[in-house]
């Protein structure tokens, strides 16, 4: 690649996401202020208690599922700690990176977290990266189906046709199938990159964690669609959730806010009432969000206090 052509990519990797995230904010902005935001209000006071009470329950246990992803690093990096604490670690960063980004929940709070606990950075390092690649995995194969089969409908600015989202559908499917084929055949079982190296999973691991990956976002969509109450079909609502998911990633705003509504609206304002459909969001903050946080605050200091206790209690003995 010559001198020039490398330093524009270069330098179009550094200005592209920044530029993203300007266009979507101005977007946010502009649909912000033609809300009707007392509507939005009444919407959500309206909301039936069961309706909320069952998408906070999906939510949770999305958040179980979404920790477990840890338990595959867990076996292939080797470390030692329980299952129990790796899934309580795991609860509460996930927690944690929604809220407040993945550079705080993702990466910096995990590492904390498991090196208080005495694994090695490159033990973390490589739970991390297992952890990431089962939820993106199944992001490629549920977003792959969803465009292949239903894929969602935009509004007039937006819209593709749909020829070309299905044959990104079916690219995405392909990406994601391929991964377990790697795993099978790659030989030796591990990948290295700019010195370090990650350990691939077996078949039938990967394997598992395309099923985990995949229905941990099913859950994610049927949380948001519980909230709908069946006033929207299920694969529209997934469909609108992966493009918001995939919005929030590209333009790294903490918990995708605004960005989530936008999307949200665009896809689905005219399905129901715009007021509505930001009441149904607001109201998926609050129980995919918010209380996961809430539960999580006193689980991250609770460990602290474990983790202080415990290696208070290994050093006495090397001081005597």
């Amino acid at each position: 690649m010559r001198p020039w052509v490398r330093s524009a990519w270069s330098w179009f990797k550094r200005v592209a996401p920044w530029a993203l995230a300007v266009l979507v904010l101005v977007l946010v902005v502009r649909q912000a202020r033609t809300v009707d935001w007392p509507a939005v209000g009444q919407a959500l006071q309206q909301m039936p208690p069961d309706r909320l009470a069952a998408a906070a329950g999906l939510a949770l246990l999305s958040h179980g599922l979404y920790a477990s992803f840890d338990l595959i690093g867990r076996r292939l990096s080797g470390h030692r700690l329980s299952a129990l604490r790796t899934l309580g670690t795991a609860a509460i960063s996930y927690a944690f990176n929604l809220n407040a980004g993945s550079l705080v929940g993702g990466f910096a709070l995990r590492l904390r977290l498991y090196t208080r606990w005495g694994l090695s950075v490159a033990q973390v390092a490589q739970v991390i990266a297992h952890s990431m690649a089962t939820n993106w995995l199944g992001y490629l194969w549920v977003g792959g189906a969803v465009l292949l089969w239903a894929p969602p409908r935009l509004s007039d600015g937006w819209a593709l046709p749909d020829p070309a989202l299905r044959a990104a559908g079916l690219a995405m499917l392909l990406a994601a199938l391929a991964y377990p084929v790697l795993c099978r055949f790659v030989r030796p079982r591990r990948l290295v990159w700019r010195g370090q190296s990650l350990t691939l999973a077996s078949a039938p691991l990967a394997v598992w964690q395309l099923v985990a990956g995949g229905a941990s976002w099913l859950l994610i969509g049927a949380t948001v669609w519980s909230l709908f109450g069946g006033r929207i079909d299920y694969p529209t609502v997934l469909g609108a959730l992966l493009l918001a998911a995939l919005a929030g990633v590209l333009t790294h705003v903490p918990a995708g806010l605004g960005v989530l509504e936008a999307v949200f609206v665009a896809t689905l304002g005219g399905r129901l009432p715009v007021a509505e459909v930001l009441a149904t969001v607001l109201a998926y903050r609050a129980t995919y969000y918010l209380l996961p946080l809430a539960l999580a605050l006193p689980a991250y200091a609770l460990s602290e206090a474990a983790a202080r206790h415990r290696n208070g209690a290994a050093e006495a003995p090397a001081q005597r």
